[in-house]
């Protein structure tokens, strides 16, 4: 897995996805996939006032990239994050997506764009790059607290 280090800025996940989707399509931005969707809480994530967004894209070049802007988070938590193979509303988006069913349950097979860490101000971002198209059950983006189950606090649908 190819996992660059970056350094991503709220201003330039909120006002630079554009700018991050072409970037990430590469060569290919013609031919590439971009679903996202917005973070809501689950009934686990009650206590806390989750927003943000999540973009996926997949590539022309056979690569998925997954870009997570998550806030309203404990400051200096550290959050697991991975790609659902349901939807947000479907048993809390029951299951991590396995792009080999058979499988380990880690990445390279599963694409997580975490684990991520909330700063002093409960916002946090997180960034993957998988080498392989995500298939279409890849639906869902979902938020872990760390600790004893249930700890699914927050998803998006990437619609």
């Amino acid at each position: 897995m190819h996992r660059p280090t970056i350094s991503i800025g709220a201003g330039f996940v909120l006002a630079g996805s554009a700018a991050f989707i072409v970037q990430a399509a590469g060569d290919d931005a013609a031919s590439a996939t971009v679903t996202s969707g917005d973070f809501n809480g689950f009934v686990e994530g009650a206590d806390l006032d989750i927003g943000g967004h999540a973009w996926m894209v997949r590539t022309g070049d056979e690569h998925t990239v997954v870009l997570i802007h998550i806030t309203g988070l404990e400051a200096g938590t550290e959050y697991a994050t991975h790609i659902h193979a349901a939807a947000c509303g479907v048993d809390d988006a029951d299951g991590h997506y396995m792009n080999d069913p058979d499988g380990a349950a880690e990445p390279p097979n599963e694409i997580w764009p975490g684990p991520v860490t909330a700063d002093s101000d409960g916002v946090a971002h997180g960034y993957t790059e998988a080498d392989f198209v995500a298939g279409d059950d890849a639906v869902s983006v979902v938020v872990h607290r760390p600790g004893d189950t249930p700890n699914k606090i927050a998803c998006a649908d990437l619609g």
